[in-house]
């Protein structure tokens, strides 16, 4: 009697584990699945011939950021891809502030393919959430993706980590499909805005045959394809406009802050809005910022966070650049004051850009060195990590 009532808590143990994993997890749409892979620069250079033998039959090609930065390998990748005889997709990194900007954004990222066949949907990137509310960052991924498909005569899709699918992005935008990106786990959490997933990235630590080093790895469903894959037809240059913005100021705001968040400077917000002292703003003031759609900061410039230790000689060697180059990009009147926490823009070019990594639960200076084929002894360096036994899940590192 025992050993039958032991089996049926078993069985039922089993059936209950087995019915919650399947109710929290986010189902494919229907049809075909197709093993993909997404890259960009920072893959170098790609065999794709290598890459389609080994079974990848879908490839995500990045062809632009914000709004005037073309990846310096989409050429080549997109040419390469095709003669391989891989399916492909392109995909924009978004990097915009308004819904103005995210148009003029929209409108260069369909420039920028025209004139090339794929057979995907076009992908909004928008991930640099940054100090956005959930309100602004829907409103400007909305205009964006309306935009895109509007100059573009394609059907998009979204772009989105589990976080901020749930948290973050609502309403409208949930008609699009979803291509989220969630790691470690067997299938993508169901805890988003939307009832299932088109397109699944699983790792940003996949090998393929043909990529030297770690590549995104995804699956695509049928959902992912287009129906009427081609071209996109000829539009002309995206006409950029300006606008003003009204800013409340939050407590912890600086000018500086500010200014970099909107790609804008300390003068100019100061100019604007008759600011005797930059130095002294109010919690709840209202601050009047024109805002240009075709900046170049937000397209060509990276962020880095001041630790303990730094000093604005070291960053500008550390990322190849100068001290009057930084000071100048970040309003720094004293270049031998700098303050731990301050986010500093940084200047990139092309393939130079900083690549950086977010530390996860498990993850391991020595690890992550090995990944990456560095020492820890660099990343340590580079970082300023006093004890290189000692980082947290969610610290930002720089991989040089």
């Amino acid at each position: 009697m025992m050993k039958k009532l032991f089996m049926f808590m078993t069985l039922t143990l089993i059936f209950l584990v087995t019915s919650a994993t399947s109710a929290f997890a986010l189902s494919p749409t229907p049809g075909k699945k197709h093993q993909g892979i997404d890259v960009s620069q920072w893959q170098g250079d790609i065999d794709f011939e290598q890459v389609a033998a080994s079974g990848i039959s879908v490839v995500y090609i990045r062809s632009s950021l914000g709004g005037g930065f073309i990846d310096p390998y989409f050429e080549q990748n997109y040419q390469r891809a095709k003669a391989a005889g891989l399916q492909i997709g392109f995909y924009h990194y978004v990097t915009a502030r308004t819904a103005s900007q995210a148009q003029y954004q929209a409108r260069f990222f369909v420039q920028t393919i025209q004139g090339k066949d794929f057979d995907c949907r076009l992908a909004m990137d928008f991930e640099d959430l940054t100090n956005l509310s959930a309100a602004e960052a829907n409103e400007i991924g909305l205009a964006f993706i309306q935009e895109l498909e509007k100059a573009s005569g394609k059907k998009a899709v979204v772009y989105s980590n589990a976080y901020n699918a749930g948290s973050m992005f609502s309403g409208a935008l949930t008609d699009y499909p979803l291509w989220i990106a969630e790691y470690g786990v067997s299938q993508p959490s169901s805890a988003v805005n939307w009832s299932s997933w088109a397109g699944w990235q699983y790792t940003d630590q996949g090998r393929v045959p043909g990529i030297s080093g770690y590549v995104d790895r995804d699956v695509f469903t049928d959902s992912m394809l287009l129906k009427d894959s081609g071209q996109v037809s000829p539009i002309p240059q995206p006409s950029p406009s300006s606008g003003i913005i009204a800013y409340q100021v939050k407590a912890g705001d600086t000018l500086r802050a500010i200014a970099r968040r909107y790609h804008t400077s300390v003068a100019a917000i100061v100019q604007e809005n008759d600011i005797d002292n930059p130095n002294l703003i109010y919690p709840g003031e209202t601050l009047c910022i024109t805002i240009h759609d075709d900046t170049p900061e937000a397209d060509s410039h990276t962020s880095y966070t001041v630790r303990a230790g730094d000093t604005l000689t070291a960053i500008a060697s550390r990322f190849q650049t100068t001290v009057q180059r930084l000071a100048a990009l970040n309003d720094i009147g004293n270049p031998n004051l700098i303050y731990i926490g301050e986010r500093l823009q940084i200047p990139t070019t092309g393939s130079s850009a900083a690549e950086t990594y977010t530390v996860r639960p498990g993850d391991t200076l020595w690890n992550i060195a090995q990944r990456y084929g560095t020492t820890v002894s660099h990343l340590a360096a580079i970082n300023n990590v006093a004890n290189p036994n000692l980082i947290y899940p969610g610290e930002t590192l720089y991989i040089s």
